[in-house]
């Protein structure tokens, strides 16, 4: 058969699929209102597939793009970056095949995961390890693609090593301390209160409530003097000068987010502690440059040195809930929040 005819019969496919769809920004989230929406979506390109999607996961970032805070976001769209479901038209070694995934401009810069099926890049997509759920495999994406970025980026930890993450108890905190763990690194986590290490790691998580004295002189105290190798900083701001006075000579602190943008930053402690500062924004990453990053992960989920965020009932929404979905990621839920489009 010639390859151009092998071509035309690799793509084409096309579904009706049910869509929420953000025709305009909203003013705050309590007034994100998606529509339903049947649209056709066709696959065009034979590296295409299209997934039918059991469950897409809610972000913060879902919600921020639906109000405007991300001015390159499009209208209108469908939201949503995190999936999980099943192959139903594609290349034929991924048909029937349990598939998640995540992205940077899906749900922002082109119609994302929150419907029923998705067309996406096959690099995108990752193979679910049987020992998770499809839930779970949905609920996976930005917060680890995120953590691992940073220490992709920063230097991966190593055994010996100290890891200091700052704000332990959010979904990035934990993913960054399941990472540094699973690596072989001390995990040392700051909370703004007394609380426990509220997630899964393959070893200890020491904790540091931040509301009981100086962050920086209780990492001085736990390591030696020596201080954090990586500071993996999930709060910004709050936290910069705790992370900068907490880092080792040759520290790494990551950032991810920010509350007040404009930060005091010694110059002098910074050079002469030869410290380096790594930004880190997963919306740069594109389907497939997050599919290798979360290929990456695999073996640690299908090993059981790492583990999904667990998912509980009322935090699944059917696609009719999906504004109260955003409202409860909105208001910092703890849980992590999925759509299912099957309900």
């Amino acid at each position: 058969m010639a390859l151009a005819q092998k071509n035309e019969q690799q793509a084409g496919g096309q579904v009706e699929a049910t869509c929420l769809r953000l025709h305009a920004k909203a003013a705050d989230a309590s007034q994100v209102a998606p529509a339903i929406e049947k649209l056709t979506l066709t696959r065009t390109r034979p590296e295409d597939v299209i997934v039918e999607l059991r469950a897409a996961a809610v972000n913060p970032s879902d919600v921020k793009a639906a109000i405007g805070m991300m001015p390159y976001a499009i209208f209108p769209r469908t939201p949503g970056r995190d999936f999980a479901g099943v192959v139903v038209d594609g290349p034929p070694e991924w048909m029937g095949v349990e598939v998640f995934g995540s992205s940077g401009d899906l749900g922002i810069r082109r119609d994302g995961t929150h419907a029923s099926h998705l067309v996406v890049e096959a690099d995108a997509l990752v193979r679910k390890p049987a020992n998770i759920s499809i839930y779970e495999a949905a609920g996976i994406g930005v917060p680890f693609v995120t953590a691992i970025e940073g220490f992709r980026r920063a230097g991966m930890p190593k055994p010996g090593e100290t890891v200091l993450v700052m704000g332990v108890n959010g979904k990035v905190g934990q993913a960054a301390a399941q990472i540094a763990a699973w690596q072989g690194a001390r995990v040392i986590g700051v909370a703004r209160r007394a609380e426990p290490y509220a997630g899964f790691a393959s070893a200890p998580v020491e904790m540091i409530d931040a509301s009981a004295g100086d962050v920086a002189a209780r990492v001085r105290e736990m390591t030696g003097g020596k201080g954090a190798d990586i500071v993996y900083n999930t709060v910004g701001d709050p936290y910069f000068q705790d992370a900068h006075k907490s880092l080792a000579l040759l520290g790494r602190q990551i950032l991810i987010a920010a509350i007040d943008k404009i930060v005091q930053f010694n110059i002098f402690e910074f050079y002469r502690g030869r410290h380096t500062y790594v930004g880190i924004d997963s919306l740069a990453l594109n389907s497939v440059a997050t599919g290798a990053v979360l290929r990456e992960l695999a073996p640690g989920f299908a090993s059981g040195a790492l583990k999904p965020f667990p998912i509980v009932e009322k935090a699944v929404f059917p696609l009719s809930a999906a504004a109260n979905a955003y409202v409860a990621v909105m208001g910092s839920a703890r849980d992590r929040i999925l759509l299912d489009p099957t309900r």
